[in-house]
């Protein structure tokens, strides 16, 4: 008998807990809920709780209170699709399937909701795919453990925010409103019906139907992402502000978005005010998290479901608003498509009442590629073993002592050895950047430490090696 049978025809039996990540006192009795929420270029100095001065999130500046807020944790790439293809994988850019835009997963990949849905759990994902795969592909989601799929297989797409069309499983759901809503380059007012909204109560309907069963719901919303518009009850509190503004004029190019099929060819929409629309979208955002907390609470559910908020990668002025303007990278420098802390370390909350110690602040460095040994320890089972995650429940859970930590972190292009990050500077050059005493990631220290670029730039190969 190998391992992994032994594992499987213990799973009932206490002997499993001292087989996986976590001690037996550590893992949860019974199957909780997960809910993994995931916002589209969310700035890591964007929520209240992580700095913000001007856009107002309660919910989720709420929802850091009553959990844990991590300081040191990461997407997994600095673009959408191969970092949600670490998030549903388990696997760094070393070993995943999809490492640039537009990537699909692999028939032989095998995600989180797979897992799940082994254990007896129901499955949803509601958003913005971002890994291609139209219906019935064999990378769609539906084909990739999800019972239930809403939303767009498109991620270009997924980024105008009065579609044609949404997806409900492989079935088209129609807004006839939605066509011909643009008037010189920017949507009629009052007009259409605005995807977030239709995404939201998709979310809060498929958790009451499934309140009954063990259930994971994956949440990825398209807010912030450009293009950007959204309704006027969101944007009219920051148009009274005053706030400067640079008008945003419609895109022909591929930075607009293109057309990705839509009937919007020139691209992403003409706004007058993208400050005060960026601010609405996250804020509207933030008001949608709050509903689904608060149907939780209706429900009963909230002591026996985890909720996880992240970004996919960092933040980007594409859509025509100043990211300098709302600091909405915090201390950190870059942003999307960048390797320093800016493109890749994201703002990432936790909340689980009675098992996460509430107000607490972690450190603890983790990434996207640790959520499915996480949400595998949280139901109980096994993760497989070539994965590159370690689950941070012990870390929810505040033993410390018993958290596992990485040896490195993997980006193609960028390195973190402990506090050390290590990135390419031309042919055998690095920089190097001491992340306890330089977050900002301003002085190259490279030549000051020629023995940690050594031993850390092995690491640029080892990341690559099959495991």
């Amino acid at each position: 008998m190998n391992r992994r049978e032994f594992l499987q025809g213990a799973v009932a039996c206490a002997a499993v807990a001292s087989l996986s990540h976590v001690s037996a006192g550590a893992r949860p009795a019974g199957k909780p809920n997960i809910v993994f929420i995931v916002a589209d270029d969310l700035g890591y100095g964007d929520l209240g709780c992580y700095g913000q001065e001007k856009i107002k999130t309660p919910r989720l500046d709420r929802m850091a209170k009553e959990g844990v807020r991590f300081t040191s944790h990461y997407s997994g790439f600095t673009v959408c699709s191969p970092s949600r293809c670490a998030l549903m994988t388990g696997k760094h850019m070393g070993h995943a399937s999809v490492k640039g835009n537009g990537g699909r997963l692999k028939k032989s990949d095998i995600t989180v909701p797979m897992l799940l849905k082994k254990a007896g759990y129901k499955t949803c994902m509601i958003g913005k795919w971002g890994l291609v795969g139209r219906p019935g592909h064999p990378g769609s989601p539906n084909n990739k453990g999800f019972d239930h799929f809403f939303g767009f297989d498109n991620q270009g797409f997924a980024h105008f925010y009065y579609p044609e069309f949404l997806w409900r499983n492989d079935k088209k759901v129609l807004y006839p409103k939605n066509h011909n809503l643009r008037v010189n380059g920017e949507y009629k007012k009052g007009m259409g019906t605005y995807s977030h909204d239709e995404l939201t109560k998709e979310a809060l309907g498929w958790i009451k139907d499934n309140k009954d069963n063990p259930f994971f719901l994956y949440l990825p919303f398209c807010i912030p992402h450009a293009e950007l518009t959204v309704p006027e009850d969101s944007l009219a509190p920051y148009l009274k502000l005053g706030w400067p503004e640079k008008p945003k004029l419609v895109n022909k190019g591929n930075n607009g978005g293109g057309g990705y099929g839509s009937q919007y060819k020139e691209g992403y929409c003409g706004q007058s005010h993208p400050n005060a629309a960026y601010a609405g979208m996250v804020s509207r955002m933030d008001r949608s998290i709050g509903k689904i907390l608060d149907l939780l609470d209706e429900l009963k559910l909230t002591d026996n479901t985890l909720v996880i908020f992240s970004s996919d990668n960092g933040p980007t002025p594409e859509g025509g608003q100043d990211p300098k303007f709302f600091n909405s990278n915090g201390p950190l420098s870059g942003g999307k498509r960048s390797m320093n802390e800016g493109g890749i370390r994201v703002p990432t909350i936790a909340r689980w009442p009675g098992k996460i110690k509430p107000g607490r602040t972690s450190d603890h460095p983790s990434a996207f590629w640790d959520f499915l040994p996480t949400a595998c320890d949280v139901a109980g089972i096994d993760p497989p073993d070539d994965i590159d995650g370690i689950s941070y429940l012990p870390e929810l859970l505040g033993k410390t002592d018993d958290q596992k930590k990485h040896e490195y972190f993997y980006w193609i292009w960028a390195i973190r050895v402990g506090k050390w990050k290590l990135m390419p500077a031309g042919r055998n050059k690095y920089r190097l950047y001491d992340l306890e005493t330089d977050i900002a990631e301003k002085h190259d220290v490279s030549k000051k430490h020629p023995d940690v670029v050594e031993r850390c730039s092995k690491y640029f190969d080892i990341a690559k090696r099959k495991k």
